[in-house]
């Protein structure tokens, strides 16, 4: 499994590698929003762990571009789970089509659970 792990937070990237880091699981680390796209357009991701706040873009306009691009036929389809800042910021992952979101700060259980959950809900 190739993940995707968009943030600009150290901290971020520490928990979700250490927490989802197994045998056959690779990352690659953006950090910066309007990347994300680009890369997930080269194809070969399983998943996209993105951050609320990724550089100087959101992590609602990214999904939003990453369903656009598929909707055209410019990327593949790739699950999202967003990281959100509170609960307040559900109706953002909803309204952007994420597969799944989690609040942080979230345990390493919660994590691959929400992650479990993503992959293996409808396309």
């Amino acid at each position: 499994m190739h993940i995707l792990v968009a943030t600009d937070a150290d901290y971020v990237v520490n928990d979700v590698t250490s927490a989802l880091g197994a045998p056959g699981t690779s990352f690659t680390v953006c950090r910066e929003g309007r990347e994300v796209s680009r890369l997930v357009g080269t194809g070969g991701y399983d998943l996209v762990v993105l951050d609320l706040q990724v550089g100087s873009k959101g992590g609602m306009a990214v999904t939003m571009d990453l369903r656009l691009d598929e909707s055209s036929g410019n990327a593949p389809h790739v699950k999202v789970l967003m990281l959100l800042d509170r609960q307040a910021d559900v109706h953002l992952a909803k309204r952007s089509a994420a597969d799944g979101w989690l609040v942080k700060p979230f345990d390493a259980l919660t994590l691959k659970r929400a992650v479990k959950t993503v992959l293996e809900g409808p396309a």
